[in-house]
């Protein structure tokens, strides 16, 4: 393996014409020079440098080799200023993952306000559920993932995985309970889920965090839910409570789209809670687009807590 800093010195001798003239323009003394010229030869195993009475000479292989060298210095210096940039956020990326209800709320804040200040960073977003997001982190595939996971159940249940992760928590997102506006219970402030023990209920895969947190809140509140229809998308959740054929949980970070033919209601004490959080490797290293998208995230988080909650007013 050659030496780059004995290549910097065979190309200042190169130009400069002399051991002397080099050492000066490299704060080096003139014998420091020659050893390290000693040094490359025994390395490359060729006479790289002939001298004379009027000073130096490369020889074929020295010239050769020098030519080789100013592509790698160049090489190294375009790397060194690349890294400088990334490390002043002039360039580099960042690539993210969401869960569409925070995709569609917290990320756009943060990643406007993060373009508006470092315009130079490429940012790329794809959508996966925490169970998906997480192993592709793992794997180095992405940068900062936000990510769910409901109090209340087993860590069995949760289907976050925290094992070399590191959690920043940005929001808690309660679930309030959505019904038709037509319903006897619409026109309640606050509703209890034991008065939908009834019900048909649309709700999240029972095999997944969100179908299993809707169960574990209807037992808490004495009953097991009526399960008629299972989606994860919140849009068809909404259709099939504004056409009257079931209930259901919402949560409130999905309220943003809410239909006018649909009605929430807070819970109170009874509501499930699902705590957001922004997700990084924890034995990795952070670069500086890492620690300015967690600071911008949580303002993001706490500019929806102060503008968006209290949308709930009762008809």
């Amino acid at each position: 393996m050659l030496d780059v800093r004995r290549l910097r010195v065979l190309r200042e001798v190169a130009q400069q014409g002399s051991f002397s003239a080099a050492g000066e323009a490299l704060g080096y003394t003139q014998p420091a020079v020659s050893q390290q010229i000693a040094a490359l030869e025994r390395e490359t195993g060729s006479t790289l440098v002939e001298r004379n009475a009027r000073g130096v000479r490369l020889t074929d292989a020295g010239r050769a080799l020098v030519e080789h060298a100013d592509g790698i210095l160049a090489r190294l210096a375009a790397a060194e200023q690349e890294l400088e940039a990334i490390a002043g956020l002039r360039g580099g990326r960042l690539r993210l993952a969401s869960f569409p209800t925070a995709g569609a709320t917290l990320l756009p804040l943060a990643i406007a306000e993060f373009s508006r200040r470092h315009p130079a960073v490429e940012l790329s977003l794809v959508e996966a559920e925490p169970e998906e997001a997480i192993p592709q982190l793992k794997a180095g595939e992405l940068d900062v993932a936000l990510v769910f996971e409901y109090a209340g159940l087993r860590p069995s249940d949760r289907g976050l995985d925290r094992a070399d992760v590191e959690l920043v928590h940005l929001i808690d997102d309660p679930m309030h309970l959505a019904l038709p506006p037509d319903h006897p219970l619409a026109r309640r402030r606050t509703v209890k889920l034991q008065d939908f023990a009834d019900e048909l209920w649309v709700q999240g895969d029972c095999t997944g965090s969100c179908g299993q947190m809707h169960i574990a809140a209807c037992q808490a509140a004495g009953f097991t839910p009526r399960v008629g229809f299972e989606t994860n998308d919140y849009n068809v959740v909404q259709g099939l409570v504004a056409a009257g054929v079931a209930v259901s949980l919402i949560a409130e970070l999905a309220m943003t789209n809410l239909r006018e033919d649909v009605v929430v209601r807070p819970l109170g004490r009874q509501a499930p809670i699902r705590h957001v959080w922004a997700a990084t490797l924890s034995n990795g290293y952070r670069s500086p687009a890492v620690e300015a998208m967690l600071e911008l995230l949580q303002d993001a988080a706490r500019e929806y807590a102060e503008r968006g909650r209290g949308r709930l007013v009762a008809a």
